[in-house]
């Protein structure tokens, strides 16, 4: 009898627990790995340059799978797939979240490639951009291919019109980037971008996407990280 108590004592206190953790959640995440059978998933942020977890969830049997977690403001995440096997960009698939319910569809053969993701305007703006920044991101390589080639039988001719081509690719990739992000200072994607992708561009730029950002925005987690960044930057180059 004794046990039979305590028992159902533990299952209230997991209950309990379980809602205590689910109340605080203002994300929801539902989705579909159609294929995946068992396994698990890992919804994970970036923190101090690591991945740590947030939720992990088991997979048996059952390919749709749901997470609750609570986020300060909207924030890049990544759904991790554990296959078991050695990590390929094909296992972790970014996604920005903010609160509210996002779903997650794709599939287990082609889990980045084959993903569609819903209820996130940030994560839309993001799919936006990196439409176009993936063409920049196509064209780095086709240098970079020219530039090995060209270094097994050095032409200096070709050096400079490589690197040239080069520069002017790079000018227009943080031109593009900087202009998304001042146009869409009223989401959180602005800072995000400012940071992860043209952080080493002339401080004037950042200043101005700065000032762009709306004041909730200002407030969230990468608002306030840009606007420390711009700050220390100022710094550095008012003591050189």
């Amino acid at each position: 009898m004794k046990k039979i108590v305590l028992a159902v004592i533990a299952v209230i206190t997991l209950i309990a627990c379980k809602e205590e953790v689910n109340s605080d959640a203002n994300v929801h995440i539902t989705g579909d790995v159609k294929g995946l059978s068992k396994g698990k998933l890992y919804v994970q942020r970036i923190q101090d340059s690591t991945l740590i977890i947030l939720d992990s969830i088991l997979i048996n049997g059952d390919s749709k799978f749901e997470s609750h977690i609570n986020l300060e403001s909207p924030e890049m995440l990544y759904l991790f797939l554990d296959r078991g096997q050695t990590n390929s960009i094909d296992n972790n698939l970014p996604f920005f979240a903010e609160p509210g319910n996002i779903k997650v569809e794709t599939t287990l053969q082609h889990f980045f490639a084959d993903a569609k993701i819903t209820g996130s305007e940030n994560h839309d703006l993001w799919k936006k951009f990196d439409s176009i920044n993936s063409k920049f991101r196509d064209q780095n390589l086709a240098l970079m291919a020219k530039r090995l080639k060209n270094e097994l039988k050095p032409n200096p001719v070709t050096t400079d019109s490589i690197e040239q081509a080069y520069q002017k690719l790079l000018k227009r990739k943080y031109r593009y980037t900087a202009h998304f992000a001042v146009m869409n200072g009223n989401k959180e994607i602005a800072p995000y971008l400012a940071l992860s992708e043209i952080a080493d561009i002339n401080t004037i730029y950042l200043d101005t996407i700065q000032k762009s950002m709306t004041p909730d925005v200002a407030k969230s987690k990468y608002g306030k990280m840009l606007s420390e960044y711009v700050k220390e930057r100022k710094e550095i180059e008012v003591q050189k």
